[in-house]
């Protein structure tokens, strides 16, 4: 196979799999407000951190013990793409009728096949480099640029496209959408290299024949606490996903700021961040042979305190805004330092025969379990400085979240030790 041909293919792979979420990710709630469910808002979203719990980890296993992991990739697709798409069809036969209840399972059981299926990438990716002899290291952080790309083409289009008369980003359309994109890569998912499946044989230990080796990983030492610190930095990745949007929207209540760009454009604002962990993807490379994971990871953390004291310290008139605009453009170190690195360390640390469930424990660590503390945490949080008192302060709420981030940078910066020193 030419080496120039699996790039290629693996950034079309790349494209459609973030291309999928982002036709509906940014624009549910705008939907779902549309139809009366704005309420329920918050449960649609939660479901993809209670998903990713446990089912990355389970697909995972499933790829490393019985299926080869571009077939359990495509499958999941596959599904995910069928009950997205009945979703859709739901609300569309539904009419101003939409109930809550059918709905939401329809979208979780989606949801619950998708998010396997970000892992499951990382792994199909990863086997496809190295079975051509190249460095995922090296290569992969070029190819998944291209999902980022895909994530915000797909954005642009539901927000400009009309079908029907409607917006994308106001309609069902959206879920019909994402639901095709999936179904078209459960296709093309088959024609992706084939990964190794060790099978199980006699005499295994009841964990090898489960395919629960990737969670004794947890007794070294220095992964456990990369697993830990990776669902605490995981629990501030929700936090401006659920709240900035509403806190810059905030300031409309002030006549000195109501007419600013910041406040009217939010979302134009704060896709500077998409455009951002495009670029800073491209940096990973460098990075990552010239500091080890451990000062990458550093990096992270403490844009994340960046990312916060900046949305404290803002305003929207000028030069305020131009801590919104540093907020944003940090976010991009943020988020893909800590989890295009994180992927990375764990391919590079673990066996071949254990690697695509160790890609499913990363996931549930950070998108499962950290994602979901983080939501509920930060929701906790806002409501006492803004929603629960009669002196309200999104600054204080900021402020709450950078120190959280400092606390975690200073004890990973002691506790955690660096793979390549620890060899010497």
């Amino acid at each position: 196979m030419k080496k120039s041909s699996i790039t290629f293919r693996l950034i079309v792979l790349n494209f459609l799999e973030f291309a999928v979420w982002g036709a509906y990710l940014t624009s549910l709630g705008r939907y779902l407000g549309k139809i009366g469910m704005g309420p329920q808002i918050k449960w649609f979203f939660a479901m993809q951190g209670i998903v990713s719990i446990f089912m990355p980890a389970l697909m995972g296993i499933l790829a490393d013990r019985k299926i080869q992991a571009q077939k359990v990739f495509s499958i999941c697709h596959g599904l995910a793409g069928i009950f997205m798409v009945w979703a859709g069809i739901y609300c569309m036969n539904s009419a101003d009728s939409v109930q809550f209840a059918p709905l939401f399972t329809l979208y979780s059981i989606s949801v619950a096949f998708f998010m396997p299926t970000i892992a499951l990438a990382n792994s199909v990716a990863y086997n496809a480099l190295e079975s051509c002899g190249k460095d995922p290291v090296k290569e992969y952080p070029p190819i998944r640029v291209f999902g980022t790309i895909g994530f915000i083409c797909s954005m642009l289009a539901c927000n400009w496209l009309r079908i029907g008369g409607e917006v994308m980003q106001d309609s069902y359309t959206q879920l019909i959408a994402s639901g095709a994109l999936s179904v078209i890569l459960c296709g093309y998912a088959l024609t992706m290299p084939e990964c190794p499946v060790r099978k199980g044989g006699d005499g295994q230990s009841l964990v090898d024949s489960l395919g629960l080796k990737a969670f004794t990983l947890f007794k070294d030492k220095q992964f456990a606490i990369f697993f830990i610190f990776s669902m605490l930095l995981g629990a501030s990745l929700q936090v401006t996903n659920g709240y900035a949007n509403t806190f810059l929207g905030s300031f409309g209540e002030i006549k000195a700021y109501a007419d600013t760009f910041a406040v009217k454009n939010s979302n134009a604002l704060l896709a500077i961040s998409q455009t951002s962990e495009t670029l800073c993807i491209l940096l990973i490379p460098f990075f990552m042979k010239r500091f080890g994971i451990k000062k990458v990871m550093l990096i992270a953390m403490f844009a994340w305190v960046l990312r916060f004291g900046f949305f404290g310290l803002g305003t929207p008139d000028m030069p305020g805004v131009l801590l919104f605009i540093l907020s944003c453009i940090v976010y991009g170190v943020a988020f893909d330092f800590f989890n295009i690195s994180g992927s990375l360390y764990v391919n590079e640390n673990t066996d071949n025969d254990i690697r695509s469930s160790a890609q499913g424990l990363f996931m549930l660590m950070t998108n499962g379990l950290g994602a979901t503390i983080g939501t509920l945490a930060a929701g906790a949080v806002v409501d006492a400085c803004v929603y629960q008192t009669e002196s309200p302060s999104w600054s204080e709420a900021w402020y709450i979240f950078a120190a959280y981030s400092l606390v975690i940078t200073i004890a990973f910066a002691v506790l955690f030790k660096d793979p390549q020193k620890k060899e010497r």
